[in-house]
C-alpha cells in the first residue's frame, strides 16, 4: 500500500456519499469527490466503510446504509448491534 488515508479524506468520502445515497459505480463516487486521491487510497477506504457497515457496494452500485438515529436507538436497548 503506497498511500493510506487520512481521517479527512475519509469524512470527505462518507460526506458525499451521504449528501447523494448512492452512485451507479464507484468510478461515479471517485469522480464526484471535491478533492483527487489515488484509486487505491479510495479504494482503502471503500472497504474501511464497507467493513464498519456504513455502504454496501453490490453490482458495481455504492449505496450509504448507515442510519445513525437507528444506531442511537439499539445503543440505549438492551441490545448488542455488532
Amino acid at each position: 500500500m503506497l498511500h493510506y488515508p487520512r481521517l479527512d479524506t475519509v469524512l470527505m468520502v462518507e460526506e458525499v456519499l451521504k449528501e447523494k445515497g448512492e452512485f451507479g459505480s464507484k468510478r461515479s463516487l471517485w469522480l464526484a469527490l471535491p478533492k483527487k486521491m489515488m484509486y487505491q487510497t479510495f479504494m482503502v477506504i471503500l472497504s474501511y466503510l464497507e467493513d464498519s457497515g456504513k455502504i454496501v457496494i453490490k453490482d458495481s452500485k455504492v449505496v450509504w446504509i448507515w442510519n445513525p438515529d437507528l444506531a442511537a436507538k439499539y445503543r440505549k436497548s438492551n441490545l448488542m448491534v455488532r
